[in-house]
């Protein structure tokens, strides 16, 4: 069998089965399931998937010897109908469907009735004495196909169809006459000519043919990119084609067709779900023109038939152990199935029917795990638009933080706090956010940025709030001083509504309709089931004591990463921050001069003017010392029994500085100083590229004494909590190591401090100092560095823009050229790079652990509560992941699934 490609099933035998998926498709693997099951299914046969990835190889042809198997095939299956292709007496009709390994609902192509031609139509009316089914099928076939094989848009049929409804004023195609419907078959092929150029074929060789060559090319047709796009479906060949004798349930009233699901695909519940319509085809129940009949009517209508179908849908699923999607006809009372498919389900359900299904015994907790995605999960957690509300979509960007938020537009932070304040709910738009719009970022409901990527600081702060946010839209053209933006020809200024779909990436001009999620108890029992699972822990990335309950609440087992920057910004702390930074600079001006003096006297006028701008800079650090203590506190109290990693100031100083003209005019007035000051403070700080410039470990290298507070303030509030018989487990993390001298210098200032901390307080606490491997030579040298670290905590968004050169803010304008190119499978800092940005994080583990053996690794970037970076941290022996709140149980999914495919 290795060089075959077409494989039958009929008279209850079948060449294929449904292992075989990656070969027939998903439809044509379960179609040949079932005729081996014994359930009645019309036969046929399908053409494998390597046969249309061979197609397109060879540009729209078919590969030699094809023909004639397809030819075999229509054969058997003309012995197995007792019917013939194209013979007026005893017509063989079949369905030409599409079916890859992945199910694509509603994304290729179908032909239906395919073997009609005016003699068969003539022989049908002779042998049924039904015209009007004979007329029916026929035009749907002259639709269908001229529209799916032709590209005779069904738009020109329909107008035909409405003229004659109007005409015979009736409402439904099913009360047309037969001589109506002849006339609108003449008026088909009418049509037929006139777009296509020729008369509509009479061969059925020939219209099958053509048939398959369509299915094979909607493989690549743009809703079916886009959807495996969107869906993230890779590797496949291509379709299969299933050609399948036709059954059909538009004969007459003891004829119908539905659609029907195992369980409820919307909610779970265990119970028959599904549409029907007497006298009719399949497409019928999905368009819309008739009003489909709920499942359970049939019961009434054809009390055999609905028996009949009920136990063949418990016996599927059964069989299946999952929820199935089927398709069936009733024909002339007689029924058959002519589809059925792991059914797609809603969140919820899928949650629901895991549960389910572990304590009906149907499935064991382990394939639990594997039947939910941690999309799903995700989508779960965060509102959503309600499906059937309209929407404009005026610009589409990344997806950067899930959700649905609908408000008015501001395009400042403080605007953003004022009208919440106010009662408004706004969207907050920035051409980017910096550490200083956190305030107006926690007060919109969602946040939009014209630049920066995933891992951007809207991202970023996002996802830790839980808040939507679109990211990167290139379309969009911001202007402050107007107070609007543009996006083409289109101005939407403040005070406008607009929605933001950040699940999708999507900004939409007005309010759409959003539901809010709720999370039943089923959710608790899954996650319940996943942790039993994994291996890996998960932590939380929280910078508050309220991030730190909800990421709790959300299952978190400690905190990665607490991001002490953030704290700064809380009210009148920014100012003790500023101040410092004017003392700092200050600070080194006098340092510089106190080297240069010339004289005595000059020396000691330098020493005064030092020892003034030292008490300053102290006095800074002391106001805000309470400032962190509190909120350490806080977080401790929030976290009590569990680890929490606190990272000490990362970002560059110029962070903290307004940049605006009207805000540095603030501080100059605030910190009692001229605003040419300021300006020229900012200029000062300014870098060309502050990601590589004085930030983290460097900035404790200049001012040992910053680090040193924050030391003291994270011991401090651990002693304090500790009082409350609390347990409290602090690891205090350096970032931006890039040499084990630089650790070295600034641990030694830090355990000083502690030190100090605990002869003060007359008490001590287990504490742990470690560092964040996100320079490469931190990776590379990993060896001597794990001398001096009690933990690693990989920070991969850093990591990742040093490794492979690209500006985390400014790349997202390119990065998807290269994944639509291929150059890139994912874009870099949406899931790690494993194969170049990996192998520097699996060198550091096993460089770190060659010294130390049971040194604690992590990961605290992004990546943490991406799926298949997950799986990798799982991979490489790490023994936690840290994510945002919302992402923890989408982590906790993720690692149970990496534990069980890396068995």
């Amino acid at each position: 069998m290795a060089n075959k490609r077409v494989y039958f099933f009929g008279n209850g035998k079948a060449e294929g089965n449904a292992q075989m998926k990656e070969l027939l498709g998903g439809k044509g693997a379960n179609l040949a399931e079932m005729m081996a099951l014994g359930i009645p299914v019309p036969p046929g046969f399908t053409i494998s998937t390597n046969v249309c990835a061979d197609y397109n190889k060879r540009k729209g042809k078919w590969p030699a010897g094809l023909k004639e198997e397809v030819q075999k095939n229509v054969a058997k299956l003309e012995r197995a109908m007792g019917a013939k292709l194209g013979d007026p007496k005893h017509p063989l009709l079949v369905s030409v469907r599409s079916g890859a390994a992945v199910s694509m609902p509603g994304m290729m192509d179908t032909v239906l009735n395919l073997g009609l031609n005016d003699d068969v139509v003539a022989g049908i009316i002779e042998r049924t004495n039904n015209p009007r089914f004979a007329y029916d099928i026929y035009r749907r076939f002259i639709d269908m196909f001229g529209d799916v094989v032709m590209g005779c848009h069904h738009e020109y049929f329909e107008h035909v169809l409405d003229s004659a409804k109007k005409k015979a004023k009736v409402q439904n195609d099913n009360e047309l006459s037969a001589d109506q419907l002849k006339d609108v078959v003449d008026k088909y092929k009418a049509v037929y000519k006139k777009h296509v150029g020729r008369m509509f074929p009479q061969d059925g060789a020939d219209q099958l043919k053509l048939a398959v060559n369509a299915v094979f090319d909607s493989w690549n047709i743009p809703r079916a990119i886009k959807y495996r796009q969107l869906n993230n479906i890779t590797g496949l060949l291509g379709t299969a084609v299933n050609v399948q004798a036709m059954v059909f349930g538009n004969m007459g009233d003891d004829c119908g067709t539905g659609v029907c699901f195992t369980r409820n695909p919307s909610t779970g519940k265990k119970e028959f779900y599904g549409e029907f319509l007497m006298n009719a085809q399949g497409e019928d129940v999905v368009a819309g023109i008739r009003t489909p009949l709920p499942l359970k009517k049939l019961s009434k209508v054809m009390p055999k038939a609905y028996k009949e179908l009920t136990g063949m849908m418990t016996r599927l699923e059964k069989h299946y152990k999952d929820m199935q999607d089927m398709e069936f006809t009733i024909q002339e009372r007689t029924l058959y199935i002519l589809q059925t498919r792991t059914g797609k389900r809603t969140a919820a359900a899928a949650v629901k029917n895991a549960v389910d299904m572990v304590k009906e015994k149907l499935i064991t907790a382990k394939t639990a795990v594997t039947r939910v995605t941690p999309e799903q999960i995700d989508r779960l957690l965060h509102p959503h638009f309600d499906a059937k509300a309209p929407r404009k979509v005026i610009a589409t960007g990344l997806p950067a933080s899930p959700g649905a938020a609908v408000g008015q537009v501001v395009f400042s932070a403080d605007l953003a706090e004022q009208w919440r304040d106010k009662g408004k709910k706004v969207i907050l738009v920035r051409i980017e956010t910096s550490p200083e719009d956190i305030g107006g970022m926690d007060a919109a409901e969602g946040i939009l940025t014209a630049r920066g990527g995933m891992t951007s600081h809207a991202a970023v702060v996002a996802r830790g709030m839980g808040k939507c946010c679109v990211a990167g839209v290139a379309e969009l053209n911001i202007n402050y001083k107007t107070n609007k933006f543009t996006v083409g020809k289109l101005a939407v200024k403040e005070g406008d509504f607009i929605s933001l779909d950040g699940s999708a990436g999507q900004v939409i001009l007005g309010q759409v309709p959003t539901v809010e999620p709720v999370l039943s108890g089923d959710f608790g029992k899954f996650m319940a089931i996943c942790d039993k699972i994994r291996k890996l822990n998960v932590r939380t990335n929280a910078d508050t004591p309220g991030d730190a309950v909800r990421a709790r609440e959300f299952g978190a087992e400690g905190i990665g990463l607490c991001r002490t920057e953030h704290m700064f910004f809380e009210g009148e702390r920014i100012w003790a921050v500023r101040q410092m930074i004017l003392a700092a600079e200050d600070y080194d001006v006098m340092l510089e001069k106190l080297y240069s003096a010339e004289t005595a006297k000059e020396e000691r006028a330098i020493k005064t003017e030092y020892a003034t701008v030292k008490k300053q800079f102290e006095g800074a650090l002391k106001t805000l010392l309470p400032y962190q203590r509190k909120d350490f506190v806080g977080i401790f109290k929030a976290m009590a029994g569990l680890p929490v990693t606190v990272r000490l100031l990362d970002p560059p100083l110029h962070e903290f500085l307004p940049q605006d003209k009207k805000s540095q005019a603030e501080m100059a007035r605030r910190l009692k100083i001229s605003p040419a000051r300021v300006k020229e403070e900012v200029e000062k700080l300014h870098e060309f590229n502050p990601m590589l410039g004085h930030r983290g470990c460097r900035l404790a290298v200049t001012y040992p004494a910053i680090y040193r507070m924050q030391a003291r303030a994270i011991i401090e509030a651990a002693l304090k909590v500790k009082k409350l018989r609390k347990v409290v487990l602090p690891e205090i993390m350096i970032p931006l190591i890039g040499s084990v001298e630089e650790l070295k210098f600034v641990k030694t200032e830090i355990l000083d401090e502690i030190a100090q901390v605990f002869k003060e307080k007359k008490a001590k606490i287990k504490f742990m100092v470690g560092t964040m491997i996100e320079v490469p030579r931190a990776a590379l040298t990993a060896d001597e560095i794990a001398g001096e670290a009690e933990f690693f905590s990989f920070g991969t968004n850093d990591l990742t823009q040093m490794t492979m050169g690209f500006s985390r803010d400014d790349a997202g304008k390119f990065l998807g050229e290269y994944v639509e190119h291929g150059i890139y499978a994912v874009d870099p800092f949406q899931a790690l790079d494993q194969t170049g940005v990996g192998k520097l994080v699996e060198m550091g583990i096993q460089l770190g652990r060659s010294v130390k053996k049971k040194l604690k690794i992590g990961i605290c970037g992004e990546h943490g509560g991406e799926p298949s970076s997950i799986d990798f941290c799982h991979r490489v022996g790490m023994d936690y992941v840290s994510c945002s709140p919302f992402r923890v149980p989408i982590a906790r999914l993720a690692a149970a699934q990496a534990a069980l495919k890396n068995k």
